[in-house]
């Protein structure tokens, strides 16, 4: 059994989840499936919003999220993250390009690459010239961008986006260990001891 992650590049929550993974893999012996999907999609399906927008006017709360992302990146000695000062940023051709990359084999270093240049070094990743220099900087092809607007990758992004909202998803980060989902970053734990379960 493989577990899922399902991902999109704007979630910051999705980055902080991507550095961990690796060693719950280690621990568990297993490998995520990694998932591209498009978190406006998903938002648009299921009537969601970003935590921005649906709590950003109630007091203290903001401030509460800020405190615990904080104490997970403490937690998980996770110390190259900034959050990216064009957020939101529109994710739609990272999205294309991941499921590009996914079919040419490459989908690591990409998501690799693209998180680093939205949460570690932080650029306006929805300007195409942007995305192309990054993806140079990076030692991947800029072209990729190109190859990304293909009608089968358009169709594989929205299907993936309509398979996730289908099975439960309402926002990213999800994680699917069998048919049991789990959403946030806060959840690993009980990712990890689902994932263990199986064995």
């Amino acid at each position: 059994m493989q577990p899922e992650f399902l991902f999109d590049f704007g979630s910051p929550n999705a980055y902080l989840s991507e550095r961990i993974l690796p060693d719950i893999e280690k621990r568990t012996g297993t490998i995520f499936k990694r998932v591209p999907v498009l978190l406006g999609g998903i938002f648009k399906a299921t009537g969601n919003q970003s935590p921005m927008q649906a709590f950003g006017h109630i007091k203290n709360k903001p401030t509460y999220e800020q405190l615990e992302t904080q104490r997970f990146i403490k937690r998980h000695g996770i110390v190259e993250f900034k959050f990216n000062p064009h957020f939101p940023v529109n994710t739609l051709n990272l999205m294309r390009m991941a499921v590009a990359a996914e079919q040419e084999g490459i989908l690591a270093p990409y998501m690799a690459a693209v998180f680093h240049h939205m949460w570690v070094a932080p650029k306006k990743m929805d300007d195409p010239e942007v995305v192309k220099a990054a993806l140079a900087e990076s030692g991947l092809d800029p072209a990729l961008l190109e190859r990304a607007q293909a009608p089968e990758v358009k169709a594989r992004l929205i299907a993936n986006t309509e398979e996730a909202v289908a099975r439960g998803a309402f926002g990213i980060p999800t994680f699917f260990v069998g048919d049991q989902i789990y959403f946030g970053k806060d959840r690993l734990r009980d990712v990890e001891e689902a994932i263990l379960a199986t064995k």
